[in-house]
């Protein structure tokens, strides 16, 4: 069995991603521009990634001259979709409120931000179930010691 993975986009990536979804379309001389003051890259480093996202198909050129546009084929809410749901396919789904508390916990948040998040815990509350099952593979997790324990 071949298991087919969707590319994903490294932490530098993210970066260029960033300026693009911001400025698109957007030259590599842009890029470089707004980044040059967080990152310490070269040029050369910034077209490489740039490079990347365009061969796994998150980022299209055309030509404009002498020089290239950047835009971005995927969109930022799409990315930060799949980013999350990522980062919670690798913890056990008993953990998932926990992980959820530290992350806003770690988080600077605006009044709005936090209307937001009262929202989303209200409308998932209705349809909340008792107990969330573990569904990870024995070793995976301190969730089936536990169970072990109970019988």
């Amino acid at each position: 069995m071949q298991i087919v993975s969707t590319p994903k986009i490294s932490d530098a990536e993210w970066e260029i991603m960033r300026v693009i979804w911001t400025n698109e379309p957007v030259t590599s001389r842009t890029i470089t521009e707004v980044l040059s003051e967080k990152m310490d890259w070269k040029a050369a480093t910034i077209k490489t990634l740039i490079g990347r996202l365009v061969e796994k198909g998150f980022v299209s050129t055309e030509a404009n001259g002498n020089r290239f546009l950047y835009s971005a084929l995927i969109s930022e809410e799409e990315s930060m979709r799949e980013r999350t749901g990522s980062v919670l396919q690798h913890v056990c789904s008993t953990k998932v409120g926990a992980t959820l508390a530290e992350l806003i916990s770690q988080s600077v948040l605006s009044k709005e931000d936090i209307k937001l998040l009262e929202r989303a815990v209200s409308e998932k509350a209705m349809d909340a179930v008792e107990t969330v099952q573990c569904h990870c593979l024995h070793g995976q997790c301190d969730c089936h010691a536990n169970h072990e324990e109970e019988l």
